[in-house]
């Protein structure tokens, strides 16, 4: 099959698994009133997905390099289309969360694999290189048009329709595949390192679910140091493993190699910007300007049409420029849309926020695509599923970890803002805390009160949770700013200067054992 047909089938698939990441999200409001969801089950619904994605995509990674990569990408897209399907109907929060996790483990096997039949498919630096961009294109376009695509079902349809629009994708992504993708694997037919893909299953999964609830728990409770300290207890029994097994899952070498760890680095501190900007500018958009579903989809056009021209270029530019110059810069584009976001107020034009997401759309374009091809050159073509894997899961535990961090910093700021406010003192004790909780929260009580007989508090109580909530976006717009510029220090200082040629086939340690100048 012609290779650009194949690069196209694996978007497909891609831009399925990558809507779905975000497309519930403009769809909580619907979901609290329909099926009584509190703010904990919201969390939940968003997270279940998150949780098992990243939990079993370093196993499900490894197992496609054995088992053959066309395989686990049908069998992962029905997986997740079958969840896509169960999720349109739940009845309960419940159960919504338990198909959002059916579509997570789906997404497990889709996502890595993808990747890797791209990387057997091309073999070529630069033909690699922009396919690779293109993917990534994909990739985060999926992340910004997710609220496009359930804002557009939500404004006609109930909210169901965006989970069978996802099912839908899918049965294509299904039908195309068995058509058009040829089967690959490693061809030494390791035996199944199954305590490495315990170990993975743990370590990943430990740190993923004890990051989301470390907000709610608090980040020094009992429960999260807990976690914490198995989830290292995991990863160095993970290492010592790996590294006494003739045959690994994960070939812990690859971490010596500062082409590979810089790569998978830049690629977490990126994603963790990205998620935590989604998370913080959706509620801006429809809790502070009240705006409905569907144009609260629409205001994301600028992000993803600056993610897609970025990634493209990003990779170009790194073959001819290196991937440290680029990833540096991307990183430095997004502190400088972060800082400018932080300025922002209940009444900023939407031109201007447009041009925030530029810089940013564009950042996370000149990073995400130039690291993952600096990640995937780094790691054996037959080994590519775990080198996919790897990528994947960075992008995860970032995404994860900046809607924790950064939704923890807005949520201390917004409370503590409120309940200095001026009509914090005029309200009931039992209001106040109820406002505390969240701008969306805030807006119930202030609804409340305006249907009491006192709409000029119910206004003052709507105003004080704004001006907090842009206390709590501005901490957060700072707290982004310092991870991404973090973000350049490290590409800056431990990426390649010049592209180079990627590792031989057998050995993906040898990058960091071959002279300069040596095949790589």
């Amino acid at each position: 099959m012609p290779p650009a047909l194949v690069l196209l089938v694996l978007c497909t698939a891609t831009l399925a698994i990558s809507l779905a990441t975000t497309a519930i999200n403009v769809a909580l409001p619907s979901l609290a009133v329909e099926l009584g969801a509190d703010n904990r089950q919201l969390q939940w619904i968003v997270d279940a997905y998150n949780l098992l994605f990243a939990t079993f995509v370093l196993a499900f990674g490894s197992l496609s390099d054995r088992f053959g990569r066309k395989g686990a990408l049908i069998g992962g897209l029905a997986i997740f289309g079958g969840g896509a399907v169960g999720a349109s109907f739940a009845d309960s929060s419940g159960q919504l969360i338990f198909w959002q996790a059916v579509m997570g483990l789906g997404a497990a096997f889709v996502y890595p694999t993808t990747l890797s039949i791209l990387s057997n498919v091309f073999t070529e630096r630069a033909e690699k290189a922009k396919a690779i961009g293109i993917w990534g294109a994909t990739t985060g376009l999926g992340v910004a048009c997710g609220p496009i695509l359930g804002g557009w079902l939500l404004e006609s349809f109930w909210w169901g329709s965006v989970f069978l629009a996802l099912a839908g994708a899918a049965l294509i992504s299904i039908v195309a595949s068995v058509a058009v993708v040829t089967t690959s694997r490693d061809p030494a037919t390791p035996r199944i390192d199954y305590g490495g893909l315990v170990l993975s299953v743990l370590a990943v999964g430990t740190l993923v679910f004890t990051i989301i609830e470390a907000p709610e728990h608090g980040w020094t409770s009992p429960a999260s140091l807990a976690g914490f300290a198995v989830t290292a207890a995991a990863f160095i029994a993970l290492v010592f493993w790996e590294r006494s097994r003739a045959e690994p899952m994960i070939d812990v070498r690859l971490f010596t190699n500062m082409r590979f760890t810089a790569a998978s680095a830049s690629v977490t501190f990126a994603y963790f910007a990205l998620f935590g900007f989604i998370f913080l500018i959706t509620q801006y958009f429809q809790l502070v300007r009240d705006f409905p579903p569907l144009e609260t989809g629409l205001k994301f056009i600028p992000v993803a049409a600056s993610i897609a021209v970025g990634s493209v270029l990003g990779t170009a530019l790194a073959v001819r420029y290196g991937n440290k110059v680029v990833v540096s810069t991307g990183l430095v584009l997004f502190t400088v849309a972060f800082l400018w976001i932080s300025t922002l107020s209940a009444s900023t034009g939407y031109l201007e926020i447009a041009l925030q997401m530029v810089p940013l759309g564009l950042g996370l374009g000149l990073t995400s695509a130039p690291a993952t091809e600096a990640i995937m050159g780094a790691v054996p073509r037959d080994k590519a599923g775990i080198g996919s894997a790897m990528n994947d899961a960075t992008r995860e535990v970032g995404g994860t970890l900046g809607v924790a961090v950064i939704g923890s910093v807005y949520a201390s700021l917004y409370a503590s803002s409120f309940a200095e406010s001026d009509v914090a003192r005029e309200l009931p004790a039992p209001v106040v805390s109820v406002a505390e909780e969240s701008v969306g929260s805030a807006t119930v009580a202030a609804d409340r009160l305006a249907g009491a007989g006192a709409p000029d508090l119910g206004r003052s109580l709507s105003a004080a949770a704004d001006s907090a909530f842009l206390d709590g976006l501005t901490a957060g717009s700072y707290v982004a700013a310092g991870v991404t510029l973090l973000g350049a220090v490290v590409a800056a200082l431990f990426l390649p200067s010049r592209p180079k040629d990627e590792v031989p086939q057998q050995h993906p340690g040898a990058e960091a054992l071959t002279p300069p100048g040596g095949r790589r």
